[in-house]
């Protein structure tokens, strides 16, 4: 591959960031329809993954996770609580700390959620090992600019 030259740089199919900008776009905009009828969105899908992981955990916990800021965060795990998904309670030791745990109907929903991803890899018909080594470099490239910018959300 050739270093662009410098009048090339500003031109966008230089650019790192527009494809991962609109793959990003892409990508949640086809999961719109497979969580739609579960009656989730995108970020709330996110946080249940997290949750099915790690239940109960915090709100900073899962902020981390997400990599989104408790001004983003505290709707929709509002939301959740009102779809009776979650339940949200300070701890004991600081009340401070608030911890989300799943209720059962959270529970269950990840059997609902499970043809999710399979059916995501179907639709954009890319070969799974493919998407799974490009997810490799994805991570490597978030962990450098995490530590670029540990501000998150």
């Amino acid at each position: 591959m050739n270093t662009p030259l410098p009048a090339d740089l500003l031109r966008l199919d230089q650019q790192l960031c527009f494809p991962l900008y609109a793959a990003s776009r892409l990508v949640t905009r086809l999961y719109q329809p497979l969580l739609e009828p579960l009656g989730l969105t995108y970020p709330q899908y996110i946080v249940l993954m997290i949750l099915w992981e790690e239940s109960p955990c915090s709100v900073s916990r899962i902020g981390e996770r997400a990599l989104l800021a408790s001004n983003t965060l505290t709707p929709l795990l509002k939301r959740l609580e009102q779809q009776g998904l979650i339940v949200r309670t300070r701890s004991a030791q600081d009340e401070r700390v608030v911890n989300i745990a799943l209720t059962e109907a959270g529970q269950a929903l990840r059997a609902g959620c499970a043809c999710v991803p399979l059916r995501l890899f179907e639709q954009i018909g890319y070969p799974v090992d493919e998407a799974l080594e490009l997810k490799q470099h994805l991570d490597t490239l978030l962990a450098r600019l995490l530590q670029l910018s540990p501000e998150q959300g």
